[in-house]
């Protein structure tokens, strides 16, 4: 057998795996060995097994994952979602939909000092949508707005998933950070008018809430000053360089913990459940980077990673319709597969096909991202739609499905967007310090 017909029978044998329900790393890590040791020697696999552990282990680079987690962590302990959500009601409550559009302003500032769409849309089913329920808000559109803007947990900075991209393709992860914030903000605003539209077209959606006084709304921004600040220093260290990623996520994790301080919310019970529930996160993902690493030494030595580049870039079709070819298989597997194990398992084959295509690594991120999250809510493998079912028992998949769809075309508009147009996602990064 060829190196080639290795590496083929390697990505088949880890689907296989995986609809097994092996765990990810666990899987990446079997086959690569396996592979490595058929290639070269069994020794050898598993010198570059020992390698990859202690490469991410004892990496300082990698302590930005577990860092900003716990930030996420303490931002969670503060109370910065409900803040986020109940000063987002007064500006928009009284407007058609308006609650729903709260949720998602909601979700984007709890994401700004998250990182982590499960722990958003958990966080804002639980404040948002007893809300929502008080306010006759029909269940399509009230557990479609949380599942949705949950989904932004990975793409409004910090974030993982951007993290996880950096380690893999080796671009900073600073400039990733940056090329999420102006995509995040478009996302926000195209789910906030899909609501609006939605509701103004069938008032009984989303039944406008009552108008709060100006003096109430500015006094919003009083409760959620927390989020201001830590977002503030967290993005701007990073953006001026006065912090580097690793410094950006300790400074922010002080904040979070100051500002939990100063709220009252920090005992001694939810401080140990904050850092076991961090050890446990950083746990499951540094498996997964290891397994991650380790299977791209394998498709290296297979060469199928080139074989299949060359392949891409030999078809008789303009860059934009690979491009296109590309988002398309995204979102087929998007529907199948875990959205962590399609980054790393997608993402190492397909950068230097899109890299040789002359488009941009940084905002190739972005664009998978945003298809990241559209899995996210995508049947059958939907994580955010079966959280939301998980918090709303009563209410039926197929309405929640039904309820997300209309976020899916924005997420599509959004995409396009940025194919249109990719400074929205590289004019940030293009002028940090």
């Amino acid at each position: 057998m060829t190196p080639v017909d290795i590496g083929i029978l390697g990505v088949i044998a880890l689907f296989v795996l995986m609809f097994l329900g092996m765990n990810i790393g666990l899987a990446m890590g079997l086959v690569a060995i396996a592979g490595l040791a058929a290639l070269t020697s069994l020794d050898a696999a598993l010198l570059r097994l020992g390698s990859a552990s202690l490469g991410i282990t004892l990496s300082y680079s990698m302590a930005v994952l577990p860092l900003f987690m716990l930030m996420g962590e303490f931002a969670f302990l503060s109370g910065l979602a409900s803040d986020a959500y109940y000063g987002a009601h007064k500006w928009l409550g009284h407007l058609p939909g308006g609650l729903g559009m709260a949720t998602i302003v909601g979700c984007a500032g709890f994401s700004a000092v998250c990182g982590s769409s499960i722990a958003t849309t958990t966080t804002m089913g639980s404040v948002a949508l007893p809300e929502m329920r008080r306010y006759k808000y029909a269940p399509a559109l009230s557990i479609g707005s949380i599942a949705a803007g949950g989904t932004m947990g990975i793409l409004i900075p910090p974030s993982a998933a951007f993290i996880l991209y950096g380690i893999i393709t080796e671009e900073s992860i600073g400039r990733l950070y940056m090329a999420g914030i102006f995509p995040g903000l478009l996302l926000t605003f195209l789910f906030m008018m899909t609501i609006y539209v939605l509701a103004k077209r069938n008032p009984a959606l989303g039944p406008p809430g009552p108008k709060t006084s100006l003096r109430e709304r500015l006094g919003a921004f009083k409760d959620a000053w927390g989020v201001v600040v830590l977002f503030v220093v967290v993005m701007g260290g990073l953006y001026t360089g006065v912090f580097t990623p690793t410094e950006a996520a300790a400074v922010g994790a002080l904040c979070a913990f100051l500002i939990a301080l100063v709220k009252r919310k920090v005992t001694k019970q939810n401080l140990i459940d904050s850092f076991m529930n961090m050890v446990l996160t950083t746990g499951m993902v540094f498996l997964i980077l290891i397994g991650a690493i380790i299977y791209g030494y394998f498709m290296a030595a297979s060469r199928l990673t080139t074989v299949m580049a060359d392949f891409v870039i030999g078809l008789p079709l303009p860059p934009i319709a690979i491009l296109i070819a590309i988002l398309l298989l995204f979102l087929i597997l998007g529907c199948v597969m875990d959205t962590f194990a399609m980054l790393m398992i997608v993402v190492p084959v397909l950068v230097p096909v899109i890299v040789q295509l002359g488009y941009n690594s940084i905002w190739f991120a972005v664009v998978t991202v945003i298809m990241m999250e559209l899995g996210m809510i995508t049947p059958p493998v939907g994580m955010n739609v079966f959280i939301m079912h998980g918090v709303a028992k009563d209410v039926s998949m197929y309405t929640i499905f039904k309820g997300v769809m209309p976020y899916a075309v924005a997420m599509a508009v959004c995409v396009a967007l940025l194919v249109a147009f990719p400074q929205i996602a590289l004019f940030l990064p293009g002028r940090m310090h």
